[in-house]
């Protein structure tokens, strides 16, 4: 494998940790401005303080890649032209998106800026991230919980870039798919705000009785990740980039991790796989620098287990290694990293003194501009009248580059006659020469505004609605067990004798109705006027890859009107093995604007749900049309970790337990094991009644109700209560009992 294929990518939570990155070695940095990032807490940039960042990571060789990798809302769209353009000129290397409208935007009116698809946007496999490719982007950051098959697989198939995490934090839930923090607090993990709920204590309860022992509480939060024994794996698996976290942490952790990494990259290279080892003194260097209960390889090689969670409570002190801080600090922090130069002076009298300098090519750094050649001119030397300035004393003068980036590594100086020139001329060149020098590495990377595709009238604002091809709105139930299904079978097909034109319709959940059952449900549903869905799972990977193969016949021939789909894989797989279906795009396919609606038509939907996170005012400024839930418990984490497991190790079955948190509130859990996989539910379901009169206003094309833990009869009851206001206008009571109204009125942040 070639060095330069090899990327260490390293987190830039401020400039000072940028410095630090670069100075220990890091390829690359990623790193936030001051809008739309991933880390809305870290000290991210202002621009001016960005694009000296720039200019500072070109000079040394390395690449930065900016995280607008958040969802936007329909206001802040207008905004991006000018947010970016200063960057992109600058010569921005890249960015991360994980909004299908902001990409889109990007796409349209920066096409020269590579596009990076950010963790946030959930790509498990080879068919979302080869519709991204023909989209326009050239590199994938998957999901964090994919194996080391899959990884390749992605690789294999598409010939992308491929970007994975190697060290550091691991969220619990599926990146992009958590709204924990977000429906508990108002902070959006999907807006950069996440509080991190997951590394608060739960208890876990099946039936009223607590199964976790008492001091281990830590059910949600993961130990850090450090791959450094299985880095050869992940490099055999084609990832070209190494992906670093820690936006949130000090200059000096990046300065240590990186260097760390830095020092086994190189040692891979150099002597193979068989000559890789890793010393043990490091792996504690790395705990050292940030401990949060042990260390684990990840999910590179397993699906999850308990000895991926901490479990146990961070003591609250521990003895620091002064020594190695003082050392980081001193080397890497700051320090100023000297770029080497060699140069040339020419002094002779009566002539223009002369230094040229020339940046030596870094053999790690193919790109350290070292093609650049700098020549000044400066005052001219006259005869010396006593004693004549020797070309060691000029050397020794030009070669203090002090606060400059760079320093002379080689300077030959010539001279002729007996010339005499003031120190302050020496310097004056000498400055020159370094100030040209540097300004032309900078403007090595610049790109012309006339790039940059403005907007055509305002398109940034014009609402252009997915055509939709109903006739009237729908009233949908999502069911999970079969009491449920029956239920609203008995209750639809009763309310249509009285209303034949009233559209009504079913999802029946994936992960817990058999494949075999299709086309019996199918079949019950059309004799009684209702449309019948088979929503796919939440998360697609291998597991529900081979289980739709396997059973694809009896999905084509159930007769499905259509199929709910909540995963950016499932598009693509329905496209190769069931093309004709319609497809009905779930709320975790994101449509935060008006944009991302129309770039999620392109994706392949017929139908697209409305967002859980906007309210009332925006998702009308947006335009967005589609299903609105109006109804459910709604899953706040969807995790490939399984807290039965974690707790009594693997049973297969699916069951229901609860977490109870510091307060007493309990979330449910649904082990989903068809497709291996965790759902937390929020405590109160979401309630929308009482609403109505708002909700016409936004004219939805269906709306649905989500069934979970609910019994048949409350099922029944609650379709019952919901339909009377929302579909004859009865003035009914107000939603009593625990509920939300999730973020309908008061959005996120």
């Amino acid at each position: 494998m070639e060095k330069k294929e090899i990327e260490i990518l390293a987190p830039a939570g401020s400039y000072e940790s940028m410095v630090a990155a670069v100075n220990a070695g890091a390829d690359a940095v990623y790193i936030g401005g001051s809008r739309f990032g991933a880390r809305a807490y870290a000290n991210n940039l202002d621009e001016e303080a960005m694009i000296k960042a720039i200019r500072f990571v070109h000079l040394h060789g390395c690449k930065i890649y900016m995280t607008v990798n958040t969802l936007v809302k329909e206001k802040e769209l207008p905004e991006l032209l000018e947010y970016l353009k200063p960057y992109y000129e600058a010569g921005l290397d890249a960015v991360l998106v994980q909004d299908l409208g902001v990409f889109s935007y990007i796409h349209e009116h920066f096409p020269k800026l590579p596009l990076h698809i950010s963790t946030q946007m959930t790509v498990t496999g080879k068919y979302s991230a080869e519709a991204l490719k023909e989209m326009g982007a050239v590199r994938v950051v998957p999901a964090r919980e994919l194996s080391l098959k899959e990884i390749r697989e992605i690789r294999q198939a598409t010939g992308m870039e491929v970007e994975t995490f190697v060290h550091g934090a691991l969220c619990y839930c599926y990146s992009g798919q958590c709204l924990f923090s977000s429906l508990i607090g108002g902070r959006s993990g999907n807006r950069g705000r996440c509080a991190q709920t997951c590394r608060l204590p739960f208890d876990v309860l099946r039936d009223g009785k607590y199964l976790n022992r008492k001091d281990e509480k830590y059910v949600l939060s993961l130990k850090d990740l450090c791959s450094l024994d299985i880095l050869p794996d992940i490099l055999d698996a084609e990832v070209c980039s190494l992906k670093i976290e820690g936006r949130m942490k000090s200059p000096r952790y990046t300065a240590g991790v990186v260097s760390i990494y830095r020092k086994y990259v190189d040692r891979y290279l150099e002597y193979g796989r068989d000559g890789y080892y890793v010393e043990a003194a490091d792996r504690r260097t790395l705990l050292e620098l940030f401990d949060r209960g042990g260390q684990s390889e990840g999910y590179y090689k397993i699906h999850n287990g308990r000895d991926m969670v901490v479990l146990k409570e961070k003591p609250a002190f521990k003895e620091t290694d002064q020594e190695l801080f003082s050392f980081l600090d001193q080397t890497y922090v700051e320090s100023v990293k000297k770029i080497r130069v060699r140069g040339q002076a020419y002094l002779e009298v009566g002539k223009p003194a002369r230094l040229e300098a020339e940046i030596i090519a870094d053999g790690r750094k193919s790109d350290a501009g070292n093609a650049i050649i700098c020549r000044c001119e400066g005052d001219i030397p006259e005869e010396a009248k006593n004693a004549p300035m020797d070309e060691e004393r000029i050397r020794k003068q030009l070669m203090k580059t002090g606060d400059s980036p760079f320093e002379f590594e080689k300077l030959d100086v010539f001279t002729k006659r007996n010339v005499f020139i003031p120190v302050q001329s020496l310097n004056r060149l000498r400055r020159s020469v370094l100030e040209e020098l540097e300004k032309r590495s900078a403007e090595k990377y610049y790109r012309d505004p006339a790039e940059i595709v403005s907007e055509q009238g305002d398109t940034a604002k014009a609402a252009a609605p997915i055509d939709i091809k109903e006739e009237a709105m729908e009233f949908t139930a999502l069911v999970n067990s079969h009491d449920q299904l029956t239920e609203a079978i008995s209750f639809m097909k009763d309310k249509k004798k009285g209303m034949p034109t009233r559209r009504f319709g079913i999802y029946i959940a994936s992960e817990e109705f058999k494949a075999e059952l299709y086309r019996e449900i199918v079949t019950a549903c059309h004799e009684a006027g209702i449309f019948c869905y088979l929503m796919m799972p939440r998360i697609f990977r291998t597991e529900a890859e081979n289980y739709f193969k396997k059973n694809i016949e009896l999905l084509r021939q159930a007769g499905f009107d259509a199929v709910g789909v909540p995963s950016m894989e499932e598009p693509g797989f329905l496209k190769e093995q069931y093309p004709d279906i319609r497809q009905y795009f779930d709320f975790g396919m994101y449509t935060f604007n008006h944009l991302a609606q129309n770039a999620m038509k392109g994706y392949g939907a017929d139908r697209t749900t409305i967002p859980v996170e906007l309210n009332a005012r925006e998702i009308k400024e947006a335009g967005l049309k589609g299903e609105l839930i109006i109804y459910g418990y709604l899953p706040m984490m969807v995790s490939a970790q399984c807290i039965r497991r974690t707790e009594e190790g693997c049973s297969g079955k699916p069951e229901l337990l609860y977490l109870k948190d510091r307060k007493g509130k309990s979330f449910p859990v649904r082990n989903q094991c068809r497709f291996c996989y965790n759902t937390i539910y929020n405590e109160s379901p979401l309630s929308l009644k009482g609403l109505s009169q708002e909700i016409k206003k936004i004219s939805p094309s269906a709306l649905r109700l989500n069934f979970t833990i609910e019994s048949g009869k409350e099922t029944g009851k609650i379709l019952r209560a919901f339909y009377e206001e929302f579909a004859e206008g009865k003035n009914t009571e107000p939603p009593t009992g625990n509920f939300t109204r999730g973020h309908f009125k008061r959005g996120v942040e």
